[in-house]
């Protein structure tokens, strides 16, 4: 997502959000030739309910799962993933712990006679 994207979500009014998810399950519902009853059956809910989604009004998060998952919706939950991130000077300092020089084999030192 680009900045430009994500100050039109931040500027919106919670209510601007709701419809925008409403519209989103609306055109995905009537995308696979689903009427609301038929929807509202799968996903254990009242048709009213999903109306009530459609429209923009509030709802839990339950309800917009069930929804979702009867939509076959599941994977926007992707953008909930939590990627555990490691700092640049973290990260330098666990690959020079890792590093180990390599070292030739000691010979001990053999007393030679000297020519001389």
């Amino acid at each position: 997502m680009n900045d430009k994207s994500n100050k039109k979500w931040y500027a919106s009014s919670d209510k601007m959000l709701n419809e925008a998810v409403g519209q989103f399950i609306k055109h995905h519902r009537t995308e696979q030739q689903l009427t609301q009853q038929d929807v509202a059956n799968k996903a254990n809910i009242s048709r009213s309910t999903l109306s009530l989604l459609e429209r923009g009004e509030t709802v839990t998060v339950t309800t917009l799962l069930q929804v979702l998952r009867v939509l076959n919706l599941l994977y926007i939950m992707d953008v909930f993933t939590v990627h555990k991130t490691i700092s640049p000077i973290a990260l330098a300092k666990a690959e020079q712990a890792e590093r180990q020089r390599v070292r030739g084999k000691s010979v001990p030192n053999s007393k030679k006679e000297s020519e001389w």
